[in-house]
């Protein structure tokens, strides 16, 4: 609790004397007589105490008074409001590609996008404060959420990335462009792609080249990563008699076009060949994209003079009522 005008307390130093004032008159006496002694082995009803009642009630009702006057407060809640410092857009490769099960995660073999996506909501956690977009991509790219702080509704888009969900093929470039459309109009003070593939581009309308010097030019940044062991790794396969078997394919990704993707736009190239290491570049990636942020701090606060208000013309009342009956000067 806190009061807007806290001088007006000072007030309070008034209250006795005002007290005095209202009531040494009272102390005249109603029936004159000629010898009060003669009066004084009367018995005292309960009226002659509870008069004492009326300079309290009295009193506590300019107190009262005086704490409204004060503007009492409350504080609510506190409230951030921050500037859009980094805008960042996650493109992450559904290709059928991703379905090698060259990586483990929490002791069992699990395919790539499953370590990816787990690797991704790492990040989109650690990254409260920025606006974060996703674009799953294969052959075409496809928006799973646009830019947003909403990050919750951003992990159940995640949440829902599967595997060979667009047309297969591997359009790197295109993914980038989409990415950029995400970002062109965004007056962030930082603005970055994270890319993370584990193909070759093979289809698409602009060659991840031109979509990197596309990115130079309007100052995005694209931190590339590469996934997977670069070697032949296991393939699911569908038995023709039932079930399922695994089938060791090469599964491989362009390097040399990831480095010069990061080297245009000013990013970096990283490798995770396993769950550990994908993990690691996550998180170097977000020390590298740190900036400065301006964060203003308010608090709402609820006005509490109203209910001293109330109590203080509610005790005036019941004073004045009690003074015109038998507790007033009336014997």
């Amino acid at each position: 609790m806190n009061f807007v005008h806290p001088w007006m307390l000072l007030l309070l130093l008034l209250v006795p004397p005002l007290v005095w004032l209202r009531f040494s008159a009272r102390r005249r006496p109603a029936l004159r007589f000629s010898d009060g002694r003669a009066l004084r082995g009367l018995p005292h009803s309960w009226v002659t105490y509870a008069r004492h009642a009326l300079p309290v009630l009295y009193g506590a009702a300019l107190v009262l008074m005086v704490v409204a006057l004060a503007r009492p407060q409350k504080a609510m809640d506190e409230s951030r409001v921050q500037r859009e410092a980094i805008d960042i857009v996650l493109l992450i490769d559904v290709s059928s590609s991703m379905l090698a099960e060259d990586f483990y995660l929490e002791g069992r073999r699990v395919n790539r996008m499953e370590v990816c996506l787990h690797a991704a909501k790492e990040f989109i956690q650690r990254r409260r404060d920025d606006r974060i977009s996703v674009i799953a991509f294969a052959g075409v790219p496809y928006v799973m959420a646009p830019l947003t702080f909403d990050h919750g509704w951003l992990l159940q888009q995640v949440n829902r990335i599967e595997i060979a969900m667009v047309r297969d093929g591997t359009a790197i470039g295109s993914a980038i462009a989409s990415g950029l459309n995400r970002l062109r109009d965004s007056e962030a003070e930082s603005r970055v792609i994270v890319l993370l593939t584990d193909g070759v581009n093979n289809t698409g309308n602009i060659t991840p080249e031109n979509a990197a010097r596309a990115a130079a030019a309007l100052g995005v940044r694209v931190h590339a990563i590469g996934a997977g062991t670069q070697t032949y790794a296991p393939f699911p396969v569908r038995d023709p008699f039932g079930g399922r078997r695994y089938v060791d394919q090469l599964a491989v990704f362009d390097e040399a076009q990831l480095k010069r993707i990061a080297d245009i736009t000013g990013g970096q190239y990283f490798h995770a060949d396993d769950t550990e290491a994908l993990s690691r570049i996550y998180a170097e990636i977000d020390e590298l994209e740190r900036t400065e942020i301006e964060v203003e701090e308010y608090t709402r606060f609820e006005e509490h003079f109203m209910p001293f208000l109330l109590w203080a013309v509610g005790l005036l009342a019941l004073e004045r009522v009690l003074a015109l009956a038998r507790l007033g000067r009336w014997p």
